[in-house]
């Protein structure tokens, strides 16, 4: 994919999530206070579903994570504008730890942080919005169309949330990509006309998670 320049709205993203993530490195007060956690959430302090955001584990984490925002987040402000790319991100962010919420709901002391969920719902609105642009993995000689990576990935995560698999949360990853998938969706609802058939796919792995819950085989 080729990236053209950055919006405003792109760096003012990153900058908040350098600031913060390097106000949490050096004052694990300030990170414990602004964390995700489900206890701290049921106990009222809401405004961790979106602090937690914001924060990072290590430079390591924020790096990824703002190197895949850097890519995407054009490709939906281009097509859908400064404001509503804003709304895409929060909306994922926060449907992604609504999800984690659900899940670890009953894990008082389930805790996580990174912009995971909304960076990767700014990807999934990215793909939906040009299908067939090309991604480039490392270690892969080859493109990636966006909608198989899209599957792949959201495939993947299903198989981390049932497994368990390291120390990632798969959960709010797949939130975040529901979330910017729904919210592109309700707002370009032509996409059902343009890219229709890519919609259908893409929808497959959310299908698939409802019938695993529905069936009691994701725990």
């Amino acid at each position: 994919m080729d990236n053209l320049g950055i919006s405003l709205v792109t760096i003012i993203i990153i900058a908040a999530n350098v600031i913060i993530s390097f106000k949490g490195f050096d004052d694990r007060g300030f990170f414990e206070k602004y964390k995700f956690n489900v206890g701290s959430i049921k106990r009222g302090e809401h405004v961790r579903m979106l602090s937690s955001g914001f924060l990072h584990a290590d430079t390591t984490h924020l790096l990824f994570n703002m190197f895949t925002l850097y890519f995407f987040a054009d490709a939906v402000v281009a097509g859908l504008g400064n404001f509503h790319f804003i709304i895409i991100y929060f909306g994922s962010l926060i449907f992604g730890n609504l999800l984690s919420l659900y899940f670890h709901q009953n894990e008082y002391w389930y805790s996580a942080i990174g912009a995971s969920g909304a960076v990767t719902g700014i990807l999934y609105s990215a793909i939906l919005l040009q299908p067939d642009m090309s991604l480039y993995m490392f270690f892969i000689p080859i493109p990636i169309p966006g909608y198989v990576f899209g599957i792949g990935y959201l495939l993947y995560s299903i198989y981390g949330m049932k497994n368990k698999i390291g120390n990632i949360g798969h959960d709010a990853h797949f939130g975040g990509a529901v979330g910017g998938y729904v919210v592109t969706l309700l707002l370009m609802p032509s996409l059902f006309k343009t890219n229709l058939g890519y919609v259908g796919l893409l929808a497959i792995p959310i299908i698939i998670l409802f019938a695993l819950y529905k069936t009691g085989k994701l725990k």
